[in-house]
């Protein structure tokens, strides 16, 4: 236990340092007199000549649902501060969908002022609808094209994110994927702080400041004529049964040893559903683990199967140690009121003095974890020196605390549950998978979720809507279909 924490600190240290220069070299260059350094390292990019020759980028943002923070994170996307040619596709399922009419209403103010366009993909028959609606997006754009960048609808760009990522994909040809991650802004239920506690040992990988091995699907950018030619199968690997982008894409990058990035500024706001339940951050663990039942070869399945075992091990070697401590200021307390021969007595000490050491590497831990989101907040705010400061007032460390135990307890769960299910619940689509594929799509709205997991959105209009659920009846009914027959 106290190895793993403290394992968790050094990483999470390490990546504040990377996060930190940043922030150093962006105020450093302010007080240098460039007051837009966080869009350009050089001012001098700014000049007409440097943005005429910025390539042209196409913006493909997948959507499902609307919900309280999507109108914002659309309004950062579409009003970014890239001086190249940029257009924005927005692709919906159908046009029942109620992402499509917030998203008409969005176009309709910014129509003199960017390019931007509403795509029907229409419903996915091969993979998952998220990744049908990124390869329509691929379809519809410009031919012209040098970049795709797809976006999830829950991020929060800066003003110079954009540019940003490309001028590091044009400093640098050999760059395959690059990508970036989000820093969760809990809402103040267990749930949220779950979601966050998830997603920081993860933000390790992310802030190397350079390459990566890891990839996340909310913000990828990539080479056009890569889907255009099907460069080492991104398009056919993605389309025929694919169900996870990020991992179908990181797997081709590691059989073909293409390059995956993350540069520094790349950290995104992710302000989480204010009603998030603990429902729906079930469903999104079910989710994150099911991926590791798909993949695209032999050694993808081998990989998966590597962090199948490895986090398994490590979640429930974090938990037990704190069970086994507890066991031992019980027997302490009972010790206090009993009289025991000496040598139990020194043995009930001797459990107490591991007790003080692992409340030692806790409290490092936390303070680690800590300073890395402290360092995340400063550097947002940086970034998007327009949007109204962010602060860390609003963490309670100590829900985050419980959130690490819950959480590390609940994963191996939800990992052989994904594992012998082999379905999944996506936004109220009943996905099928076999030998790591999709094979079978099943949409049932009456079975479905009223909304999605981490932003609260409204997957369906009032009609037809589900009722609402406790947590309690949401595991039992899991539990019975995951008891019932599969008919691949």
């Amino acid at each position: 236990g106290c190895f793993i924490c403290l394992t968790l600190a050094l990483g999470w240290a390490l990546a504040a340092y990377v996060r930190n220069r940043e922030v150093r070299r962006i105020k450093t260059s302010i007080k240098g007199g460039n007051s837009l350094a966080f869009l350009y390292q050089d001012i001098n990019e700014l000049e007409h000549s440097s943005q005429a020759k910025l390539p042209r980028v196409s913006v493909v943002m997948p959507l499902k649902g609307f919900g309280e923070h999507n109108l914002r994170n659309w309004t950062s996307q579409i009003t970014s501060l890239y001086g190249g040619p940029l257009e924005f596709l927005f692709v919906v399922e159908s046009t029942e969908d109620p992402a499509y009419h917030a998203v008409s209403r969005l176009i309709t103010d910014f129509k003199d002022n960017i390019d931007t366009k509403i795509v029907v993909a229409g419903l996915s028959t091969t993979c998952s609808q998220k990744i049908h609606n990124q390869l329509v997006g691929v379809d519809k754009m410009h031919k012209d094209s040098k970049y795709v960048l797809f976006l999830d609808d829950d991020v929060r760009l800066h003003p110079g994110t954009i540019g940003a990522l490309t001028a590091e994909m044009e400093k640098n040809p050999d760059i395959f994927i690059q990508t970036g991650y989000p820093l969760d802004l809990p809402s103040g239920s267990l749930g949220s702080y779950c979601i966050y506690e998830y997603h920081m040992p993860c933000s390790m990988g992310f802030a190397t400041g350079g390459k990566t091995f890891f990839l996340w699907g909310g913000c990828m950018m990539m080479h056009a004529d890569d889907f255009r030619t099907d460069r080492y199968g991104v398009y056919t690997g993605l389309q025929d049964g694919g169900y996870s982008d990020d991992m179908t894409l990181a797997a081709l990058a590691g059989d073909h040893k293409r390059l995956i990035t993350s540069p520094p500024v790349a950290v995104f706001p992710h302000p989480l559903a204010s009603d998030l339940s603990f429902s729906r951050y079930w469903n999104y663990l079910r989710k994150q683990t099911f991926v590791l039942e798909s993949y695209i070869s032999r050694v993808n399945w081998i990989m998966n199967r590597a962090l199948f075992t490895v986090h398994f091990y490590l979640s429930w070697g974090f938990v037990a140690p704190y069970i086994i401590a507890m066991i031992h200021v019980a027997a302490v307390l009972k010790v206090g009121f009993k009289e025991y021969p000496s040598g139990e007595a020194s043995i009930t000490s001797g459990g107490l003095v591991l007790v003080g050491c692992l409340a030692l590497c806790t409290v490092v831990e936390l303070i680690s974890m800590w300073n890395l989101t402290r360092v995340e907040i400063q550097l947002c705010n940086i970034l998007s020196p327009e949007e109204p400061h962010m602060s860390l007032d609003s963490y309670d460390w100590r829900l985050v605390f419980v959130a690490m135990l819950v959480d590390n307890f609940l994963y191996p769960i939800s990992a052989i549950r994904s594992h012998f299910s082999q379905s999944i619940d996506w936004s109220g689509v009943q996905y099928h998978l076999k030998n790591g594929k999709i094979r079978k799509i099943e949409r049932k709205k009456e079975s479905g979720t009223k909304y999605s997991d981490l932003g609260g959105k409204h997957l369906y209009g009032k009609k037809g809507a589900p009722p609402k659920v406790s947590f309690l009846k949401f595991l039992t009914r899991s539990i019975w279909q995951w008891r019932q027959p599969k008919n691949l």
